[in-house]
């Protein structure tokens, strides 16, 4: 086998031991605001998404228009158990408590509430779990956080150690934070934190998979975003944040200032965490959440009663579409027998465009088979819209598309 083949054939096995064995996502990592307008949500809706952290599924829940049922699914036990946990706190805790633990990230009294309140509500996979990492939460030592741990976690607190390590851009970053117009915004990103951020070192760690596999990024989908971009990773990771912290307000951008504070607040955060979101799931709409461990392919099958309308797929298509392809054939194969009428899909992609879905091949019981391309009605120009409008900028697509008969 040649030297590169074995190369990528030990990233994905290191991939899959990371996947299996670990929390790789403490929080998502796409943008819900955007979901919501290409969803088109009615009351009527069910929607599958995959789980990752599980704040998106309950800000769907959140509307503007609640759907009927979130169905979340992940392979990973872990983020299941997470979100899980984050239930469990809306039904059990105050919302003081609450954004003390997922807010903060830590809890004076997290194992108190945990084995009072929250483990009764657990199911018994997500005890044991939780059983052993609860003390991420607690609030025993400086700089403690829930948000320094996982994989995404791991990353975001180096990250943090190596910008304070820099006192000039450190400052810098923390100006921008505080940055209260777009014009002050662009300034401080242009003169004070580009050029001194992207330094040939970071540009260099930036192209290593080791990274990319902690971020959750799996072997195939690190390709498709270096062959897409002229300067690679390090280029594509430099435009993206120039986008999103030069283009867009950082007042609402709580996915990047999360891993720069190391903490939300209540200013900027997820909309489950706030006041109003929280008490609104708290008075029902948290029963919408069906959670379940599974791959979407299994979920379905498994459970004949599932229609869904809209899937949220994230962008687990772009290493199944080349490391697994019987696996992608499989896993629309299920979705076009349980869609329900006027079917709405969403994915993103590392990737500009994303054929390996559409030349993906379906086949049904009853004998129908053909490209799954044949049965999408694209939505480009809303989607490439929307796009634009994404306070995370960490894909390079977004792709809205109808299922039709």
């Amino acid at each position: 086998m040649p030297s590169q083949a074995r190369l990528h054939q030990f990233h994905n096995y290191a991939f899959e031991c990371l996947y299996r064995r670990n929390l790789l996502y403490n929080t998502c990592w796409e943008d819900p605001a955007i979901d919501h307008q290409a969803l088109d949500l009615a009351a009527h809706d069910e929607i599958l998404v995959i789980t990752s952290a599980g704040c998106n599924a309950l800000d769907y829940c959140l509307g503007p228009v609640a759907p009927r049922r979130v169905i979340a699914v992940d392979a990973n036990p872990r983020q299941s158990a997470l979100l899980e946990l984050k239930c469990a706190g809306i039904r059990a805790l105050s919302h003081t408590d609450f954004f003390a633990l997922f807010g903060h990230g830590r809890h004076p009294a997290a194992r108190r509430l945990y084995h009072h309140h929250l483990r009764p509500l657990l199911s018994p996979p997500s005890r044991r779990i939780w059983d052993e990492r609860i003390t991420w939460f607690s609030d025993d030592r400086p700089g403690h956080s829930f948000y320094n741990h996982g994989l995404s976690g791991v990353v975001g607190r180096s990250m943090r150690h190596w910008l304070r390590s820099r006192p000039q851009l450190w400052r810098a970053i923390q100006d921008l934070l505080q940055a209260r117009t777009m014009a002050e915004q662009q300034c401080i990103w242009d003169q004070r934190i580009e050029r001194r951020l992207f330094s040939p070192g970071l540009r260099w760690l930036l192209g290593r998979q080791a990274l990319m596999s902690l971020l959750g990024v799996p072997v195939e989908q690190t390709r498709q975003v270096r062959d897409g971009h002229a300067s690679g990773i390090a280029g594509f990771i430099r435009d993206a944040m120039r986008s999103v912290f030069r283009d867009l307000p950082i007042t609402d951008n709580y996915f990047w200032t999360l891993y720069l504070r190391g903490c939300y607040t209540p200013g900027n955060c997820p909309r489950y965490l706030s006041a109003a979101g929280f008490q609104a799931l708290k008075d029902g709409l948290v029963e919408r959440i069906d959670i379940r461990t599974a791959t979407v392919s299994s979920a379905l099958r498994d459970d004949p009663q599932l229609h869904p309308s809209r899937f949220v797929l994230l962008d687990h298509m772009d290493w199944m579409g080349h490391a697994q392809p019987q696996a992608l054939a499989e896993e629309w194969s299920q979705i076009m027998r349980a869609a329900a009428p006027k079917t709405r899909l969403l994915w993103r992609s590392g990737a500009g465009k994303t054929p390996f879905v559409d030349r993906c091949q379906y086949h049904l019981e009853d004998g129908r088979q053909g490209l799954v391309g044949e049965r999408l009605h694209y939505h480009r120009d809303r989607a490439d819209h929307l796009h634009r409008q994404d306070r995370v900028g960490t894909y390079a697509s977004f792709h809205i598309a109808d299922l039709v008969d």
